[in-house]
């Protein structure tokens, strides 16, 4: 498809070509679903990455808590809550990983730069709470057929404590930061925290039980664990394979098609296509002009439509707008010479 209008300088949304690539960086959210670990939707700012990584200090050093009473206890649902929260705090190594590689310009060979490191980002994030599924699940397993007693209760209870304080602190400050800077997937991975924290609040039931002198509440909590960590790898799957599909909101689409025919000018909307590139997205359209227009008017009126998707869709960064004249009656489809070329 032709671009009309690949240069138009006077375009007070686009960067100069070689600095808009620098804007390609990501999201979201860790926060194991849609918007989560991949999701894709995280601002790359310089605030954003430090919530990551103050994030990162603060449920590792939970998590650290946690497994050294989990070392004295042998609690497994203590076990289960702090692989949860080890993970969690883990994913936001290759998340950061990949928002600094989406800052890399495009390149001869990544024409549409680096971005979609989130989306390999988001593989690794899925692999890792398949793992801490599979370890949290095999732990409580094990401890319901060969039953132990639980030691030091009152450290458990006060771990379970500590685990929800830190995933609370960290719902706080990720849903403060992504509100300030505008990311719909910080404050999003921040929800998440909060409800890990009350993840953490269920392993006082586990040790309730065990102050009782049940002995199956402990991995009974457990298996609940591991149950919660699998409906997160559920959401966390679908987002990622969605993204790695390119799909879109329909909303969005409607949204697009609706600002387009309002532009003065166009006649029709042909096809139109929004793909994600990291957090960022890209659309392409074909719009249908008066076919006696000049190819000035007509560019002008891609710039136009171009300038109006911009405002009205959010997080579009560049829209690829094609001209094409109305049809006339007896004339042959122009196209006609590509069928051959589609896709069987």
């Amino acid at each position: 498809m032709s671009d009309p209008h690949r240069h138009h300088p006077h375009d007070h949304h686009r960067p100069p070509a070689g600095r808009w690539h620098r804007l390609a960086h990501r999201l979201t959210p860790h926060t194991h679903e849609s918007a989560a670990k991949v999701d894709s939707a995280l601002e790359s700012s310089a605030r954003g990455l430090r919530a990551l990584w103050v994030s990162l200090a603060v449920l590792g050093a939970t998590a650290l808590v946690q497994a050294a009473v989990v070392a004295v206890s042998g609690s497994v649902a203590l076990l289960g809550d702090t692989v949860h929260n080890t993970a969690d705090a883990l994913t936001a190594v290759p998340l950061g990983i990949a928002f600094v590689l989406g800052r890399r310009a495009a390149t001869r060979r990544f024409t549409y730069g680096y971005g979609r490191a989130e989306d390999l980002a988001g593989i690794v994030i899925v692999l890792t709470i398949a793992a801490s599924a599979v370890l949290a699940a095999w732990t409580a397993v094990d401890r319901l057929l060969d039953p132990r007693p639980v030691a030091h209760v009152p450290a458990v209870a006060a771990a379970a404590l500590v685990g929800f304080a830190g995933n609370e602190w960290v719902a706080r400050h990720r849903i403060r930061v992504g509100r300030e800077i505008g990311s719909a997937a910080l404050v999003a991975d921040g929800l998440h925290a909060r409800t890990d924290g009350y993840t953490s609040l269920a392993v006082l039931l586990g040790a309730g039980g065990a102050a009782l002198g049940w002995q199956l509440a402990d991995p009974l909590v457990g298996l609940a664990i591991t149950a919660a960590i699998t409906l997160v790898l559920r959401d966390a799957a679908r987002e990622v394979f969605r993204r790695l599909m390119d799909a879109v909101d329909p909303a969005l689409v409607d949204r697009a098609e609706q600002v387009l025919r309002e532009v003065p000018g166009v006649r029709g909307v042909g096809e139109l296509r929004l793909r994600w590139v990291g957090h960022r997205l890209r659309a392409e359209v074909a719009l249908v002009v008066d076919g006696e227009a000049t190819v000035r008017r007509a560019h002008g009126i891609a710039v136009e439509a171009e300038h109006a998707l911009l405002h009205a869709v959010p997080r579009l960064t560049a829209a690829l707008v094609h001209a094409d004249p109305a049809p006339v009656p007896g004339e042959a489809d122009p196209h006609l010479a590509l069928t051959h070329h589609a896709p069987g």
